[in-house]
């Protein structure tokens, strides 16, 4: 029997961040870890963020791939404010990266169950769960499609790591 393992992914990803998403599926199976996701194994009985908590307590771990999902080339942050309370506008060069809200909400409510987290994000990608110091979780670059054999390895050991939390959750030998 697999360990339920929730995962907070958009579902409608390009071809190059789907490869990613299947690279990290590849390890979930190879340490016998099933992957629950609103939209892609479960759908909604309810609404949906209720749906999120009924899998979510179901699940003994979580993992958030935070994707782009939104590019803006023009923008302001903090718009009104004034530049010396934080407003600041995109430089010319400049671009943003946006990733589902659903990765902040989904972190959230596992963060909420003190399920073991694993957060992997696109180089662009920060905001909310995806900041440093936010969780006490390091957050990892996310993997390219085709992993080589190095960092294959020291992908392993990450799951690796992660997996022994997630099992004593399960088996309740957590301490």
């Amino acid at each position: 029997m697999k360990i339920p393992i929730f995962v907070s992914c958009p579902t409608s990803l390009n071809p190059k961040q789907e490869s990613s998403r299947r690279a990290l599926m590849r390890f979930l199976d190879e340490f016998n870890l099933e992957p629950r996701a609103l939209g892609r194994s479960d759908y909604p009985a309810e609404f949906p963020l209720r749906e999120v908590l009924v899998i979510a307590n179901h699940c003994a771990g979580g993992i958030i791939l935070g994707f782009e999902q939104f590019h803006a080339t023009a923008g302001t942050w903090k718009r009104g404010l004034g530049k010396d309370k934080g407003e600041k506008r995109l430089g010319k060069k400049e671009t943003i990266a946006v990733p589902t809200p659903w990765n902040n909400l989904e972190a959230g409510i596992l963060f909420g169950l003190n399920l073991p987290l694993l957060i992997f994000k696109e180089p662009t990608i920060s905001g909310g769960v995806f900041d440093i110091g936010v969780t006490d979780v390091f957050i990892h670059p996310m993997p390219k499609g085709r992993i080589g054999v190095s960092d294959h390895e020291s992908l392993k050991e990450v799951f690796l790591k992660w997996y022994g939390r997630v099992s004593a959750f399960y088996y309740g030998t957590d301490a």
